[in-house]
């Protein structure tokens, strides 16, 4: 899940493939009712789940503009974040409920309307074909590409349901259209559940996906000057915002030398992790670990902090 989207370009991108999406969805709720189709209507649960993603992206782009304030001191990174795991939730409950429904009609074959399948998931094919084409040509921002991942993703789906549609044409058979539900049914599952357990990490200060704590450690420490490091956090304020505290132990130095580790320290940290956000304590004596991190009273005058 990336929420992450600035500028008109990106926007006007996203309230196109919005309008788009949610007309597709009608057309797929009403088609899906006329020809008895449940792979239509899962294919409208699969493109609600892509709705909502865009939708969340818009919403995050007006409120990432918003500026930090007195009582959210961060902003309002952690919005998008909350609702995308509500959005979430609410697509794993789609997804038993389609398994539910296929499973019944696995047992109590309906005759399914192949030819409206058809021509339905074609104008879908033809539809995520656009608003793939919109995305790709604002893909530098890395929101868009992942918008443009799932619309390559539907139209991947939706040609499975043409293909299906012909098979039952062909046979028959009309279990087809209830497989397929299944396998539709299996792609939102996995799609929820993985943004219900990135949005959990980010909401429970996990460790960003795709971050090793030891590697972190391992870069301060390789940096000349540092002496030690302790009391590590990192974490997401948002799906895109990295931060990072810790102490750091120096030589007794002047700050203005000790001013040369730091910019070292949040360099490496940007480079090779994208991590912006730092709040990085200096100190030159030995620190004793009691109610997080505390530095012995006696020595409190001996005490540099730098903060970030």
């Amino acid at each position: 899940m990336h929420v992450h989207a600035q500028g008109g370009g990106p926007k006007r991108v996203l309230k196109i493939s919005l309008a788009v999406t949610a007309a597709y969805i009608v057309l797929l709720v009403v088609a899906g009712l006329r020809a008895h189709s449940l792979a239509l209507l899962s294919e409208a649960g699969h493109n609600l789940s892509d709705f909502l993603a865009l939708l969340l992206s818009l919403v995050a782009v007006y409120l990432q503009s918003r500026p930090a304030s007195a009582t959210k001191t961060y902003g309002y990174h952690r919005a998008g974040v909350l609702a995308a795991f509500v959005n979430a939730v609410t697509l794993v409950a789609v997804s038993f409920f389609i398994f539910y429904e296929a499973f019944w009609r696995l047992q109590h074959p309906q005759h399914v309307q192949a030819s409206v399948m058809m021509w339905v998931a074609a104008a879908g094919v033809l539809m995520n074909g656009v608003i793939a084409l919109l995305l790709y040509r604002s893909s530098g921002d890395v929101n868009i590409r992942s918008a443009l991942v799932h619309e390559v993703g539907d139209t991947l789906s939706t040609a499975a349901v043409i293909a299906g549609g012909w098979a039952i044409l062909i046979t028959g058979n009309s279990w087809i259209d209830s497989a397929l539900s299944l396998g539709i049914g299996l792609l939102i599952l996995w799609s929820g559940f993985g943004i219900v357990r990135e949005t959990l990490n980010i909401l429970l200060e996990g460790t960003p996906r795709g971050v090793k704590l030891e590697l972190v450690e391992i870069a301060i420490r390789s940096i000349d000057g540092v002496n030690d490091v302790h009391d590590l956090h990192c974490w997401s304020i948002g799906s895109e915002t990295r931060a990072l505290s810790c102490h750091i132990a120096i030589a007794d130095i002047p700050p203005s030398v000790s001013e040369r580790i730091l910019r070292d320290v949040k360099d490496r940290l940007h480079h090779s992790f994208r991590i912006d956000h730092t709040t990085i304590q200096f100190e030159h004596v030995e620190c004793e670990v009691a109610h997080g991190c505390v530095i012995p009273v006696g020595e409190s005058a001996e005490h540099q902090h730098h903060s970030h």
